[in-house]
């Protein structure tokens, strides 16, 4: 749970980040310059691990760690094994992830958020604004229902997968990244069990990710996953009574989007499989934390 003494803040300069960034070996000059940009960060010395999910890695710079997975793990897995090398030193306070085609444009983006963890005891995860070369942030990078005003920062109920900050006191709380989700919505996963725990999550454009502007579709599992791991989420973490209110809801969302006809198959295989498989620990959220949701424009219901 979040501190209870809020007074009890430390200096930003003694706030410790671990950097994690995932590649499947695919992206070797944009991995290349995102680590640049890490070390470029103005501030302490940060630690980054960088996974080779299914993959080799190549050379990395000098003190940057690297841990290859025999197999692909997915985003989760990837993130958890990363986790797990951080926290066997103890020694790091909030966890940056970075997608490995992004990278970071400004030099003071670590000391941002060393600042922001710092100064709001209860601040659980921070959510980056994802932006294209010219500064452009999709609407789809916009973790609310308004998504016509990008640079304005709020706190929000979900959080952007590509570029984050979460603080490991959240990880001890509330536990790891869902592995079974492989990917898709592992990100609303961890903030739906952060929000009932108390945590709060802000969206902070002036923290900025660079990266190409992309269609989430270019992913050949995506309409599968997408639904399978919606139905899931709500499985695990929504009261009874609005299970059948998000489902209907998604439902309609999607056949409105009209996706090609093969993605319609996948998504209606996946939305079956969420149903018939295994969805992990059932724990549905607090009625208290629904409402919080819902003051906070974006009820678990879309």
């Amino acid at each position: 749970m979040p501190y209870e003494d809020h007074g009890a803040l430390i200096s930003p300069a003694n706030v410790r980040i671990g950097v994690v960034i995932l590649t499947m070996g695919d992206r070797p000059a944009e991995l290349t310059a995102l680590l640049d940009s890490v070390e470029a960060q103005s501030g302490p010395t940060m630690r980054t691990v960088v996974v080779g999910n299914g993959t080799r890695l190549g050379r990395l710079p000098a003190g940057v760690e690297g841990l290859e997975l025999p197999e692909n793990r997915g985003i989760s897995g990837g993130r958890n094994a990363a986790l797990a090398v951080l926290r066997d030193h103890g020694d790091i306070d909030v966890v940056m992830y970075l997608d490995d085609d992004g990278l970071l444009p400004r030099s003071d983006t670590a000391d941002t958020i060393r600042r922001l963890f710092a100064h709001s005891s209860d601040l659980g995860i921070v959510s980056f604004r994802i932006a294209d070369e010219t500064g452009y942030t999709q609407r789809r990078h916009v973790p609310r229902l308004r998504t016509g005003q990008p640079l304005r920062a709020s706190e929000v109920t979900t959080f952007l997968g590509g570029g984050n900050a979460i603080r490991m006191a959240v990880v001890d709380d509330i536990g790891t990244w869902p592995e079974s989700f492989f990917y898709a919505h592992e990100e609303t996963d961890v903030a739906w069990r952060a929000l009932d725990a108390g945590w709060r999550i802000e969206y902070r454009p002036e923290l900025v990710l660079q990266h190409p502007r992309t269609s989430p579709t270019r992913h050949a599992v995506y309409f599968r996953m997408v639904a399978r791991n919606r139905v899931w989420l709500a499985r695990r973490h929504l009261p009874a009574a609005l299970i059948p209110i998000y489902l209907a809801t998604w439902t309609v969302i999607t056949v409105v989007r009209r996706p090609p006809l093969a993605g319609l198959r996948a998504w209606g295989s996946g939305f079956i499989e969420g149903c018939t498989t295994s969805c992990g620990n059932r724990r549905p959220m607090r009625w208290s934390t629904v409402w919080r949701m819902a003051r906070l424009g974006r009820p678990p219901l879309i």
